[in-house]
């Protein structure tokens, strides 16, 4: 089975998740690109949050119904990709540069699940780590993070510089603590297993679920 079709066979299933009422967050990505013809064919009455243009776009164009997050105190339901999730439920995230979003969006719901093919299954979280960074004094947070490269990518929905972290990850929560801590840093793409509810696998054996929080 190709990367590809596991993508498919995760999202699929993911589809089957939101139930009708519920608000469910899209995220944005490759394997996202399957979820939403699998969840807009079960025509539910469900309203969604996009979490970048791309995935907005898409998903209106299916005819799902789009809400404003700024509407709404909380989601039930969030279901994005990630870049890499490790035995304990870490995950990178940002490979699209929307991680900022998806971090927002993933933090407000009840239930994260994350849709992935079984090539993103790590047994330790690597470099790069994505960062979203503002323009203002951004040689400054280069100085301070260390080897970080700016992308040459178009700007984020919300003016931010995209860039990718490549030190050590040894220690994931002090790593997570000091990208955070670091002024300039909008937000990076690493993600605590605490906002992780689930995780979907699509292996050639068909879908593993992960529970995780």
């Amino acid at each position: 089975m190709t990367t590809e079709e596991e993508k498919r066979l995760a999202a699929e299933a993911a589809a089957m998740l939101p139930e009708p009422g519920m608000v469910v967050g899209l995220g944005t990505g490759s394997t996202v690109a399957y979820l939403l013809p699998a969840l807009a064919a079960r025509r539910l009455d469900i309203r969604c949050v996009a979490t970048s243009p791309a995935t907005a776009q898409a998903a209106e164009a299916l005819g799902l119904e789009l809400e404003p997050f700024e509407t709404l105190q909380r989601l039930d339901l969030t279901i994005d990709g990630a870049d890499q999730v490790d035995p304990n439920g870490w995950l990178v995230k940002g490979g699209g540069g929307a991680h900022t979003r998806e971090k927002i969006v993933a933090g407000a719901s009840d239930r994260f699940v994350v849709v992935v093919s079984s090539n993103k299954l790590v047994a330790a979280l690597q470099p790069p780590v994505p960062l979203e960074l503002l323009e203002f004094g951004i040689a400054a947070t280069l100085r301070a993070l260390g080897d970080t490269r700016l992308r040459d990518a178009p700007r984020t929905p919300d003016d931010g510089v995209l860039a990718d972290f490549w030190g050590p990850l040894d220690e994931l929560e002090r790593a997570a603590d000091r990208l955070s801590a670091t002024p300039g840093v909008v937000e990076h793409g690493l993600c605590r297993p605490e906002m992780v509810s689930e995780v979907l696998i699509g292996t050639a054996a068909g879908v593993q679920r992960r529970h995780v929080s």
